[in-house]
């Protein structure tokens, strides 16, 4: 029994150091994505290093997430349904607390972004007075430009060649109707062609079978006469 009790001290101790590892990584990777969020209000200067700080602050989401799930099961490993509740609350907490972070990262890049396009049109401004700031400026918006406008011919291009080959597809689905109607044309023709003679022939056939019935009776009515005559010569 004081082996068992043993155990479970043992499983306890352990639990609980990994559950306090556990928040330790939870708490270092929320520490290190706000210093990132303070570098991009302090030093994000360009889109470059905007786009470089927040790919660091992506990964560090994503471990920090991992932790939080490490620690929710943990929680739901654990034999004293205190304890289980007690984590389950900080779990719940360190989410909200991520939702908040996320929501300052969004509220960071979008002042970072403001500002990163004031100084762009601060420079352009500056530049005015020198001929070959104002030169640079030019061939960078003149590319920048072209570029642009070659995007556009691309996409245009493309939009165009899909519509000729809309047009090809309904042409080809046009003729191959016309041709399909024809057909059915042609065959409903013969088909009545068909049905004419038919009826002829069946109205023939009934002018026999007319015929024939009038020879039958007849035939009958011949015969009766003749049973009749003999009848009336061998008896009278």
């Amino acid at each position: 029994m004081n082996m068992r009790i043993q155990k479970g001290n043992s499983k306890m101790a352990t639990d609980d150091v990994h559950v306090r590892l556990c928040v330790q990584e939870i708490v270092k990777h929320d520490l290190q994505i706000k210093a990132f969020i303070q570098d991009i209000r302090d030093t994000a200067t360009s889109e470059d290093k905007l786009s470089e700080i927040n790919g660091h602050i992506k990964e560090k989401l994503q471990i920090l997430r991992n932790r939080i799930d490490d620690l929710e099961r943990l929680a739901k490993e654990q034999d004293k349904e205190t304890d289980r509740i007690n984590i389950l609350n900080d779990v719940d907490n360190h989410r909200k607390q991520l939702q908040s972070t996320k929501a300052t990262l969004r509220k960071a890049n979008l002042t970072c972004k403001l500002q990163i396009d004031a100084r762009a049109k601060e420079d352009l401004m500056s530049g005015g007075t020198d001929p070959e700031i104002r030169k640079r400026k030019n061939r960078e918006n003149l590319a920048k430009t072209a570029t642009s406008i070659t995007e556009n011919l691309m996409s245009i291009s493309r939009i165009m060649a899909s519509s000729v080959k809309q047009s090809e597809e309904t042409m080809h689905t046009l003729v191959t109707s016309s041709k399909t109607l024809q057909d059915t044309h042609e065959e409903f023709k013969g088909m009545r062609g068909v049905i004419q003679t038919s009826r002829k022939l069946l109205t023939k056939y009934n002018r026999r079978e007319i015929t024939d019935k009038l020879l039958i009776i007849l035939a009958v009515a011949f015969f009766f006469a003749t049973v009749l005559y003999i009848l009336k010569k061998r008896l009278f």
